[in-house]
């Protein structure tokens, strides 16, 4: 796809507002674990970068997915992956179904206050013992008068101690699992609404990420999203989404983990010359370059597709699969030569390192990756 000056405008004004207002104060927001969401996502609001992919009617720009797909690479800039991972749930996660299917009345109750920073989203669809095996979820919403009745809870949840509202995925019947479920917004306020804890993580510190549980919580039949009983096919088209914006997010973070190793290793010397001299270093670096041309070559096949209106779901899963490899491959690649450095917290290489690995995990893991492309290859057992 040719990129146009518009798409680099985006570009350079999110890389100047990350360099002004959010990376001075990442290594600050990592060790509490937290950042001021509210704080961010309002002046992302400010910059019109929250809603560059959503309706013009509800405050945003109304341009094509190829602009959301610069913001995912963009957002790489960041020194951090909690950060980004933040603001894509907003625009990519908790959004894209709400903007699609939502009701007039829902989008402008919850995704305009989204588009402009006012509000913090979260999605609600993993639990304990049904992370990407999503049919099986427990959580469920059961009809009382005009109310939808809430009991269950949600893990993992990014945002979720800050959030506004979240957009969970609940059993609305006791139909076959891929079409018993509904997509109901939830605001946080709502009584019955518990943040049960704040998650310790490995990486993506400064991200805050919750377990949440609900009893009798209480909302109108009016925040389900789009027809009842959709909301796993709902889901699943909301997943493609996620997932490029995952493997876009992560070219532009290996990209960093390359340049960053290039530089340190240009400075560093042992033995009487610098690191990046060693033949093993530059070639082996040339390598992972190779690797992060051919992830950002599928991702952006993806975006032309899902430009085009066509379906992404198979060339969005090898993204999302390959994506989980090559930011492993090229922060372990590289973090080897950085030596002592490499394993202290304080390098850019070993938060890279913790961060990627989630990659492979979240929004499905590889092995789901492989059985849905196992699925289109016509080998999956169910397929015969």
């Amino acid at each position: 796809m040719q990129l146009t000056p518009e798409h680099e405008a985006v570009r350079d004004t999110l890389k100047r507002f990350i360099d002004k207002e959010v990376n001075p104060h990442v290594d600050a927001w990592e060790a509490a674990e937290t950042f001021p969401a509210h704080h961010v996502f309002k002046r992302l609001g400010e910059l019109g970068m929250l809603g560059l992919t959503k309706p013009v009617e509800n405050g945003g720009a109304g341009l094509d997915y190829s602009y959301g797909a610069v913001m995912a690479e963009t957002l790489a800039h960041i020194n951090c992956g909690g950060v980004p991972m933040a603001v894509g749930v907003q625009t990519d996660m908790a959004t894209p179904a709400l903007a699609h299917r939502g009701s007039a009345e829902l989008r402008a109750e919850f995704l305009a206050p989204a588009i402009s920073g006012d509000y913090v989203a979260c999605l609600g669809v993993s639990e304990v013992g049904s992370g990407s095996d999503v049919a099986s979820i427990k959580t469920t919403a059961r009809k009382d008068g005009g109310d939808y009745v809430i009991n269950g809870g949600k893990m993992w949840t990014t945002n979720g101690t800050q959030a506004d509202f979240c957009v969970v995925l609940a059993n609305t019947s006791e139909g076959a699992s891929h079409r018993n479920k509904s997509l109901i917004v939830m605001p946080m306020k709502t009584p019955g609404v518990h943040v049960a804890r704040k998650l310790a993580k490995m990486g993506m510190h400064a991200s805050d990420t919750a377990q949440l549980h609900f009893d009798e919580v209480r909302v109108p039949l009016r925040y389900r999203i789009g027809e009842e009983g959709m909301g796993f096919i709902y889901q699943m088209e909301q997943f493609q989404i996620e997932r490029l914006w995952g493997a876009l997010n992560n070219v532009g973070i290996a990209q960093r983990a390359i340049d960053t190793t290039i530089a340190y290793t240009r400075e560093r010397q042992a033995f009487g010359r610098s690191i990046l001299e060693n033949q093993w270093v530059h070639y082996h670096l040339a390598e992972l370059q190779t690797e992060v041309a051919c992830l950002r070559a599928i991702c952006w096949q993806g975006v032309e597709e899902v430009v085009a209106g066509t379906d992404a779901t198979r060339t969005a899963t090898m993204a999302k699969l390959k994506a989980g490899r090559v930011i492993r491959q090229v922060a372990d690649g590289c973090l080897q030569f950085w030596g002592g450095m490499g394993f202290m917290d304080e390098s850019p290489i070993s938060r890279i390192y913790r961060d990627g690995r989630l990659t492979s995990i979240g929004g499905g893991a590889d092995e789901v990756m492989l059985q849905i492309l196992s699925k289109f290859m016509g080998t999956f057992p169910s397929a015969h």
